[in-house]
């Protein structure tokens, strides 16, 4: 029953905190960090009411500290994918009929627990698991995810309250109602606020959900279950189970209540995805919303207008915080010819700086590769240059898994616009340059356009309006995200809602309505208060 219309107005972002030396901060994270540390912990899933132990047990260790383990979780199967979309149907119809402001509340008390309680404890958790540095966690498990939690609340809110117009003597309204089914959640080991807004954002909505992290975010991914928990979230309507891919996609895939998937990874597994589901059409209920973002080989070009010190800055942080591991990260970048040499020179003195170890060492700026897998591949790349004609290694190349998967930054030097490294995602603190005659701008610019696949974030560095506009006209399908003098990596729920075309997703732009709306399905209804009781129109009369 509502007995009001409640307001949801728009929040402010979450303020970042520096963690300055000295700062109560930075004590409390160095606490939390150490805490964490001191006793490893056993992971269970959770469907339904229960904590699942398989006894099938995986250990987690930080990327940049092999040696130390910080849990264990229980690895699940086939039927533990069943129960938890049993579980999730069991618990569909009472949390569809709870009332709005019910369940906004559950997930804007998450977001103040988030804030307060466990800020430091979700961040060390990040930390450690996924290799990110304080800074990196604080934007992410902290504020991105806050953010994410209460700005949905209010995006949300507005949709309920889009109305039809009504004529005289009736009444018109829209029904917001959740997708008849459940919604499979597959969630990426690179930005914890990534794991908690897919799920949460089909569940706002009505939506039950069967949560899969990767098997790297797991550490993180737990905690913040629990804190959902905590919040008051029922059981059943998000099940959090670690079962590999192609298992939970068999099963899935082929069941009659599956409604969607929201989706962040390769654009691999997500275009085998589509089509499985494509191929199973004739199995589902109703159609099913399958909403992903995937790949990216995100640019940055200058113009010879552009400040160097803003480029050389844009390609510092935008290639190299959290090693590259960014879904937006600059991967591919166009020098005029009037300003390589002092770019190359002021990157390479840049990146000589950047201390690289583990997380507990505030002072380093680089971190550890998620897994051996990610070490594998970037290194490949790496070698690859050092034995080809095309390509020379500027600045970095180093790498050693004997601690942790470390990877120096490098920046990769090609006279070959369609060199591989300017056209493969690497997913790693891999940058290549391409010097372009300063004089041909515009034709860059359709290079770049052709050369990737991937639409997913890019960035102009000029000081010239007219090569902004055209840049911004020439790439208008380069790039979902497209930043001006800015790196293209850092996007902020609600002031740049984030998502690209092409081979990088369906560009349903998380952190803003367009993604609430693919979790709603909605009914009209119309009420008329005088009802005709006769067929005829008046059209029929002859006189």
């Amino acid at each position: 029953m509502s007995l009001g219309y409640f307001s949801y107005p728009m929040p402010a972002n979450e303020p970042v905190l520096n963690y300055a030396p000295g700062s109560t901060e930075r004590a409390s994270l160095k606490k939390a960090l150490a805490d964490l540390k001191k006793k490893p912990i056993d992971i269970p899933m959770y469907i339904g009411s229960k904590s699942v132990r398989t006894g099938v047990k995986h250990d987690i260790h930080p990327p940049h500290e092999l040696a130390h383990t910080l849990g264990t979780f229980h690895a699940g199967n086939a039927t533990h994918v069943n129960q938890a979309i049993d579980a999730a149907l069991k618990a569909k119809q009472a949390w569809a009929d709870m009332s709005w402001e019910n369940r906004a509340h559950i997930f804007l008390k998450a977001a103040d627990l988030l804030a307060t309680k466990y800020r430091f404890q979700m961040n060390a958790a990040t930390m450690l698991g996924q290799s990110k540095n304080a800074y990196q966690a604080e934007i992410d498990a902290a504020c991105e995810l806050i953010d994410f939690l209460r700005f949905n609340v209010h995006f949300l809110s507005n949709i309920y309250k889009e109305q039809p117009l009504s004529a005289p003597g009736m009444h018109n309204r829209l029904e917001w109602r959740p997708l008849e089914g459940f919604v499979l959640a597959i969630t990426p080991f690179n930005f914890t606020a990534i794991g908690g807004n897919l799920p949460t954002s089909a569940a706002m909505c009505g939506n039950v959900v069967v949560w899969k992290p990767a098997n790297t975010q797991i550490y993180s991914a737990q905690l913040f279950m629990r804190i959902l928990k905590e919040a008051g979230l029922p059981d059943g309507v998000i099940n959090l189970i670690y079962v590999d891919g192609p298992t939970i996609g068999s099963i899935c895939f082929n069941h009659r209540d599956f409604a969607g998937v929201h989706f962040t990874g390769s654009t691999g597994v997500f275009n085998n995805m589509w089509k499985t589901i494509g191929e199973n059409m004739g199995k589902y209920r109703s159609y099913p919303r399958i909403v992903g973002e995937t790949g990216g080989k995100d640019f940055v070009i200058a113009h010879k207008s552009a400040n160097v010190d803003a480029v050389v800055t844009a390609l510092a942080r935008g290639a190299f915080e959290y090693q590259g591991q960014k879904c937006s990260a600059a991967s591919r970048a166009y020098i005029p010819s009037n300003m390589a040499e002092e770019v190359k020179t002021k990157l390479v003195a840049a990146i000589k700086s950047m201390k690289m170890g583990t997380v507990e060492d505030f002072s380093n700026f680089v971190n550890a590769v998620i897994d051996e897998k990610s070490f594998t591949n970037i290194t490949r790349y790496i070698n690859n240059v050092k034995k080809n004609k095309k390509a020379s290694i500027l600045v970095g190349g180093g790498y050693s898994k004997t601690k942790g998967y470390f990877v120096e930054p490098t920046v990769i030097v090609t006279k070959d616009p369609k060199y591989t490294t300017m056209c493969e995602e690497i997913f790693g603190p891999v940058l290549t340059l391409y010097v372009y005659d300063a004089e041909k701008f515009e034709a860059t610019l359709e290079l770049l356009d052709g050369t990737s696949n991937y639409a997913l974030t890019g960035a102009i560095l000029s000081q010239d309006r007219a090569a902004v506009e055209l840049a911004t006209n020439k790439l208008r399908n380069a790039a979902g995200n497209f930043y001006i003098n800015d790196k293209p990596t850092g996007a902020v729920v609600g002031q740049q809602p984030f998502g690209g075309a092409r081979a990088s997703g369906t560009n349903d732009k998380a952190g803003s309505q367009l993604n609430l709306y693919r979790w709603l399905s909605a009914r009209t209804i119309k009420e008329t208060f005088n009802p005709p009781t006769d067929y005829r129109y008046a059209f029929l009369n002859e006189a």
